[in-house]
């Protein structure tokens, strides 16, 4: 046997007899990987960033994301569940992957009860309904009318097949009867852009996200999707306010790999929750579009249950498929 594998040998042995609280001791000595399972620039990349930063200063260690984008978030989220239970790989999680991606998606590659842990929640994410400058529509009442007068001809882009943003455009075309077609992307950002460039009409998208579009003219929002209106855009109608009984919001959450040692699962939901609960990084946060909240991991794993069986009978009834 070679220095090199007696070398390897030791450390597997010395890993294996170590307890979990001898672990967690010296945890973390090395950078911590933060899962983001979007492209750049979207609301839970910008969230990841946000939190990572101050979820590094707490560590003693930096917060490194690594955004792994496709299949409504479901690519990330496996890789994270497939990773070493170290506490070094950590997931931001969106509402999406449990709340719809565990029946939108009948053969996933992970198991996202037993593989994935929560830790922590970190925000609730409102989402907007915003259009392009040049479509005719200040209101929901006015999409659905030009959407009747022009049926599958409108474009409604989404985060991708599976997010929470895919789901809300079923469920308007669901509830007031008409129909436009699906336009998916690998994240918030590229459908922004398309947006923008107007290769698309529309969308359901974060108010983090498209707030700053907002702000600068390049985009209208014409409703959100939350049952009561957003303090930031307060003068915008609910959807709910044309389509009676519409209602749909988004979450963020930290997740590790099932496995990972409790004492681990401690240290990080405590510096998490000091680091979202920071009064500057909570008004930072909500400037940015956020609801910043964190919890315990009993009561964020009660949530994920709650999502699940809440979205279920959606999703079906919504007819939306992973195209």
């Amino acid at each position: 046997m070679t220095l090199a594998k007696s070398r390897m040998v030791i450390a597997v042995l010395a890993l294996a007899g170590a307890t979990p609280a001898a672990f967690a001791a010296g945890y973390p000595d090395h950078p911590v990987r933060m899962i983001v399972p979007f492209t750049p620039a979207g609301a839970t990349d910008m969230l990841a960033r946000l939190v990572g930063e101050r979820l590094g200063a707490k560590l003693g260690q930096s917060v490194v994301i690594d955004n792994r984008a496709g299949a409504g978030g479901n690519v990330g989220a496996e890789i994270a569940a497939r990773a070493a239970p170290d506490g070094y790989t950590l997931l931001m999680g969106p509402a999406s992957i449990y709340a719809i991606s565990a029946t939108l998606y009948p053969r996933l590659g992970y198991d996202l009860v037993k593989d994935l842990v929560p830790v922590s929640l970190v925000a609730n994410v409102p989402h907007v309904l915003v259009v392009r400058n040049d479509l005719a529509v200040n209101s929901v009442a006015e999409l659905v009318q030009l959407a009747k007068r022009m049926p599958g001809e409108l474009n409604i882009a989404s985060q991708g097949s599976g997010t929470v943003s895919h789901l809300e455009a079923e469920l308007l075309k669901h509830m007031a009867g008409i129909d436009m077609l699906h336009i998916p992307y690998k994240g918030s950002a590229p459908a922004v852009l398309d947006l923008i460039g107007g290769r698309v009409q529309l969308m359901f998208d974060s108010i983090a996200s498209a707030l700053p579009h907002i702000r600068a003219g390049k985009l209208r929002a014409i409703a959100v999707a939350s049952s009561t209106r957003s303090s930031l855009l307060p003068n915008v109608p609910t959807v709910a306010e044309s389509l009676p009984g519409y209602s749909a919001h988004s979450w963020l959450g930290i997740f590790v790999p099932a496995g990972t040692p409790q004492p681990v699962i401690q240290r990080l939901q405590r510096d998490l929750a000091a680091a979202i609960d920071d009064p500057k990084a909570q008004a930072r946060l909500v400037e940015a579009g956020f609801e910043p909240k964190s919890s315990t991991p009993e009561d964020f794993a009660k949530l994920v249950r709650e999502e699940m069986e809440k979205w279920r009978p959606v999703v079906k009834m919504s007819g939306a498929t992973p195209d």
